[in-house]
């Protein structure tokens, strides 16, 4: 598991690659069969019979590959909202990108270093195949941030060059994520005694939830945001379900959030500034 980081590792010790937006899991092969089990460790080979399929024409006795598997939008960008959906509706638009291999013929192969590790995987993997081999990105760690935020992709995985493969979290994989700023129309304050309080956001001028944000700012602003909540109290949003530690607020707040980009609900957000929809802002 990566560690989040700001900003990405400098120097010619680290392998970049992109972070696709989907669900870790892993592929094992043996015994002429396929399973493709969940980061939790669950087995969900069923719910991925297209990848499954895909992995029996791998050139091997036997393998345990990690990777992501993900759905494609339009603009070529894995679609986390679209990943859900295809699962039980359409197996034929999955993907599996593999970033790792561990085991291949009965041999254990964590021990080797990263890039050779990688060099074998990427040796498996046909062109055109539902697995496919995630690439390292050339050039260096601040460049491929600005091309991985400009083309809306979740971020960036850094890897360091002959690393061995360790299960758990560590700080030879490090991940920097791609965030945006936007604005949303608040619906309430969830705050709850020796928790961190959320703004619960919505698509401006709708009043349809879309998701919560940290309540970030620094103390001053968050005196001021708790005082324009009350002010502003009123009831739920239609077909909102029951959340008691929540002071609703009647429309017309607006605010600033920073999310993860590419989302069609709030992910890692967190407020930034807010303001009444009929000051000048």
């Amino acid at each position: 598991m990566p560690t989040l980081v700001a900003k990405p590792p400098q120097g010619d010790d680290w392998m970049h690659e992109a972070k696709f937006d989907g669900y870790r899991s892993q592929i094992i092969i043996e015994d002429g069969g396929v399973r493709i089990f969940t980061r939790r460790g669950l087995d969900w080979t069923a719910r991925y019979r297209d990848l499954a399929e895909a992995a029996k024409g791998l050139n091997v006795q036997n393998a345990i590959i990690d990777g992501e598997i993900i759905v494609l939008n339009e603009d070529g960008i894995s679609d986390f909202a679209a990943l859900r959906k295809a699962i039980t509706r359409r197996q034929h638009d999955l993907y599996f990108v593999a970033f790792d291999l561990l085991h291949l013929n009965s041999h254990d192969l964590r021990d080797m270093a990263l890039e050779d590790r990688r060099d074998i995987l990427a040796g498996l993997i046909e062109p055109g195949s539902r697995i496919q081999f995630s690439e390292a990105l050339p050039g260096e760690a601040n460049a491929i941030y600005h091309l991985v935020n400009t083309a809306g992709l979740e971020g960036m995985l850094s890897k360091r060059a002959g690393s061995k493969y360790r299960s758990g979290p560590t700080t030879n994989w490090l991940k920097t994520k791609s965030f945006t700023e936007s604005e949303f129309e608040l619906l309430g304050v969830e705050r709850e005694r020796g928790k961190p309080a959320f703004a619960l956001m919505a698509e401006p001028g709708t009043r349809k939830y879309v998701g919560s944000a940290f309540v970030s700012v620094n103390r001053e602003m968050r005196e001021r945001l708790w005082k324009r909540v009350q002010e502003h109290a009123g009831p739920p949003p239609k077909d909102m379900p029951k959340r008691p530690a929540t002071q609703w607020v009647k429309p017309g707040i607006k605010a600033r959030i920073k999310h993860l980009r590419g989302e069609e609900d709030l992910r890692h957000a967190s407020l930034q500034d807010f303001w009444d929809e009929s000051q000048d802002h």
